[in-house]
């Protein structure tokens, strides 16, 4: 039934999320501050100063919302390509595979339903994890009490067009490797198995991270110009400042963090995706 994707993607986000935040934690850092002179140097700073704990500031919100959003995900890519090829997931698996293009569209197509819940969230989590001490956000809640008096319910979707532009073609890059790798390691008939999932889920994160990354970097100085960051008027001027002062290079801040992070969450949380579907949709034999 269309809402058991919902609940399937929900619980695999929170598992996901779980394996790759003190990552995620250092990439912000790194791309929204020029203080670290590359990836061992913010590791070794945010230890010295915070402890463990501190790769692993802003958690909890997102441990609480991030269900809702891979749910979004999930559910709407489903539901979408259900739409598009006129079929239901248990004849996909049975030979009768989406084409590229519908995947793709699917795919976009979530990315944009997911913006709109996502947008308030990844603010939080980004300006807490961007913060090296608790004196301007005491937590989740008082930091979205924060932006509310500070910068009214726009400030919530600050960076929020840098995140459509990032979301809604790399979601669509984001199923497509999954579905083509998927069928690549499955054999003709067959279901695919946990190593095929396994590889297919980390090879769809490291491409779409691939070409989200830039947008992504743009996406977190936006965000944090509202919390004592860098002021931008908005994304061009964004990218055109940070060209002028770091070069091109500065889209891919965080690349190699991206890639080493994404290989292992989305391999989880594709897996933990799949377990659940054949757990609520059991496959016809």
């Amino acid at each position: 039934m269309p809402f058991l994707e919902f609940i399937a993607g929900s619980i695999s986000g929170a598992v996901g999320l779980a394996v790759g935040h003190p990552l995620d934690t250092v990439k912000v850092r790194l791309q929204a501050q020029s203080m670290y002179k590359g990836i061992l140097h913010c590791v070794a700073k945010t230890y010295s100063h915070e402890g463990i704990h501190g790769f692993f500031k802003g958690m909890a919100f997102p441990v609480l919302t991030t269900g809702i959003t891979n749910s979004v995900v999930f559910g709407s890519y489903s539901n979408a390509l259900d739409y598009l090829t006129q079929s239901q997931r248990s004849d996909r698996t049975q030979d009768k595979a989406a084409s590229a293009a519908q995947v793709f569209t699917a795919g976009c197509f979530s990315g944009l339903v997911q913006v709109f819940v996502c947008a308030p969230i990844d603010l939080v989590k980004v300006r807490l994890q961007g913060q090296t001490t608790a004196d301007r956000y005491r937590g989740p809640f008082h930091c979205v009490t924060v932006i509310l008096k500070e910068e009214g319910p726009r400030g919530l979707f600050r960076g929020g067009l840098a995140l459509a532009l990032r979301d809604v073609p790399c979601y669509g890059l984001y199923f497509l490797p999954y579905e083509v790798t998927r069928k690549a390691l499955t054999e003709s008939g067959k279901q695919p198995g946990t190593f095929a999932i396994l590889m297919a889920g980390g090879v769809a994160g490291v491409v779409t991270w691939s070409f989200a990354t830039p947008m992504d970097v743009v996406k977190a100085r936006l965000q944090m110009s509202g919390a004592g960051g860098r002021e931008y008027s908005g994304v061009l001027h964004c990218m055109r400042v940070s060209v002028r002062e770091e070069g091109l290079r500065v889209f891919f801040k965080g690349l190699l963090l991206n890639s080493l992070r994404a290989f292992p969450v989305n391999a989880v949380t594709f897996l933990s995706y799949e377990s659940l579907m054949k757990i609520f949709c059991p496959p016809v034999r």
